[in-house]
Formats: structure tokens, C-alpha cells, sequence
């Protein structure tokens, strides 16, 4: 009976010490997704509607960055020189 505990015993610390190795490996990095930026890029806001947007999708214009070509044409039609 004591051989038999022993026995058990001996199973469950092998069993034991088996899930804390495999838990103690790094699991592989995660790749970012396809069009998944690689850098953090600034975040900059419409100068027509107040949308946040990454810089890099941004348009430049007269009086500010903007979300669209829209309204970057209706801001600079609301601000032309008179």
C-alpha cells in the first residue's frame, strides 16, 4: 500500500513539474496583422471636423491637417483670403 502511494506520489510530481516547464517557455511573438503600423505614429486632429487620426493618413493643408479631401476643399472654402 505505501509502495502504491509512493508510487502515486512520484506520477504526480513528474506530471507536476512537466506543466511548470511548459509554462516557463515564451510563447512566439505575435506578428502584427497585415497594414498593422510598426511604429506608434502621432495622433493629429481634423482642423474641419476634430477627427483624430494617425499623422501619417493625414492631409496637409492650408490652416491645419485634415481627414479627407473634402474637408480640406470645404475648410479653405470657409477660409479663403477675401
Amino acid at each position: 500500500m505505501l509502495k502504491l502511494i509512493l508510487l502515486i506520489v512520484i506520477v504526480l510530481a513528474v506530471l507536476w513539474l512537466a506543466r511548470a516547464g511548459r509554462r516557463r517557455v515564451n510563447p512566439p511573438a505575435a506578428r502584427p496583422g497585415p497594414g498593422a503600423p510598426s511604429a506608434r505614429e502621432a495622433m493629429v486632429s481634423c482642423a474641419q471636423c476634430g477627427l483624430h487620426l494617425p499623422s501619417g493618413e493625414a492631409l496637409p493643408g492650408r490652416g491645419g491637417v485634415f481627414c479627407s479631401e473634402g474637408h480640406r476643399a470645404a475648410y479653405e472654402k470657409e477660409h479663403a483670403p477675401k
